[in-house]
């Protein structure tokens, strides 16, 4: 039986978490995938992420799973401490995140960005160090020039390049009609594990500010993050990585805890990974034979916890309904928006569910404090995110093949 896609050739912008797995999917119903990647090569290391529920189905249809449960972080315990740097709580982070034991992962997102790749290099031709400049779809294809001076044309392109997605940019304009800012700043980094933290959290949380740690089994490095609140998007000099080292540091100088620590490591830090805490909340995903995919068409941001699942699901959705109408774009794009849509709002959604690591003033956070150390976690929010994290049933798309 010929395959549904047929060698139809599809562009896909990005090599993180979205664009490998879409590009898996679309060359196993028959496609010719490219994937253009701005970086050097896959990008390693990286902070913990997690991939639940539904997540965890597509990763076993793509015979990743065995390989994900060994990579898994299993982390025992997450302390949240006050801004005295005494301790409020301490649980299995799984009574905060909605995680199911035995069945969801968190690995460091590098390990998964790495597996993916492994899974596709051979079937996907990849090139590095180049990107988009130009898009022009004529309607029965997309001309696309690059940086390198490369041109081709396509039958689709694939948006899969992240929270500031050039691609979004070329067919929908400027990000600032899409991107909607939650009030918070943070900076990673990574820095030695002198704190004797083994497959721990920790965070320590008071008025306008929050930093935590995470340790990795047998890794003799571990990551740091620290976050502000901050009502407006910063403007492109204030995402200057010194000016922001600056403003952390004026933030959290008075603090105690591993907070001087965290400050000098910061300083030394060649790591830095910089950005606001946003969503991408979209009317439609697609235009003509362009579509975007994972962070690019719904980032649910960090606090969700759910970013490279939604990315891994909706790239097994978009290339399923690829494979079903690869000669209708129209109602290609309109099925995936229609079976995807409702779950990755949902999960955006997940932002408003319990997340109180940063109170926005003292009496708050006394409030929260007392009532987490007399309490304990409530049991609701947990099972309600757990219920959401299984919100789709991922169809077979093989079987219309």
């Amino acid at each position: 039986m010929v395959a549904p896609g047929n060698g139809l050739k599809v562009l896909v912008c990005g090599a993180s978490i979205a664009g490998p797995t879409v590009g898996y999917w679309l060359t196993e119903y028959g496609f010719d995938v490219e994937i253009v990647e701005r970086s050097s090569e896959v990008r390693g290391g990286g902070y913990p992420i997690d991939l639940r529920g539904s997540a965890m189905d597509v990763a076993e249809r793509m015979g990743m799973s065995e390989a994900l449960r060994e990579a898994h972080l299993d982390i025992g315990k997450l302390t949240l401490f006050d801004g005295q740097g005494e301790t409020v709580l301490s649980v299995n982070p799984e009574q905060f995140s909605g995680g199911s034991r035995g069945h969801d992962v968190e690995v460091p997102r590098g390990d998964l960005a790495k597996l993916l790749y492994d899974r596709t290099r051979d079937r996907c031709t990849y090139y590095f160090n180049d990107h988009v400049i130009a898009l022009n779809d004529r309607g029965g294809e997309v001309e696309v020039e690059f940086a390198s001076g490369r041109r081709g044309c396509y039958a689709y392109v694939i948006g899969a390049d992240g929270l500031h997605s050039a691609t979004r940019q070329f067919i929908f304009g400027d990000e600032a009609a899409f991107i909607r800012h939650l009030g918070f700043f943070f900076v990673g980094f990574t820095l030695p594990n002198d704190f004797g933290l083994d497959r721990e959290q920790q965070v320590f949380s008071t008025v306008g500010r929050m930093a935590g740690l995470s340790s990795v089994r047998g890794r003799e490095r571990i990551t740091a993050l620290l976050t502000m609140a901050l009502d407006a998007m910063p403007t492109s000099d204030e995402r200057d990585p010194d000016v922001q080292r600056e403003r952390f540091r004026a933030l959290f100088s008075q603090d105690k805890w591993h907070i001087p620590r965290l400050l000098e490591a910061l300083d030394q830090a060649d790591d830095l990974y910089l950005d606001t805490v946003s969503q991408i909340r979209m009317p439609s995903w697609s235009k003509g034979r362009i579509a975007l995919v994972g962070d690019a068409a719904y980032a649910p941001s960090f606090v969700t916890g759910q970013g490279s699942s939604l990315a891994l699901i909706g790239a097994y959705v978009l290339a399923g309904e690829l494979s079903r109408h690869a000669e209708d774009p129209q109602a290609a794009f309109a099925a995936y928006d229609a079976e995807y849509r409702p779950f990755a709002e949902a999960n955006q959604n997940l932002v408003g569910k319990g997340w109180q690591f940063i109170p926005a003033d003292v009496e708050s956070e006394r409030q929260r404090n007392e009532r987490l150390r007399s309490s304990g976690l409530p049991a609701a929010p947990a099972e309600q995110k757990r219920a959401i994290h299984n919100g789709i049933k991922i169809k077979d798309y093989h079987a219309d093949s």
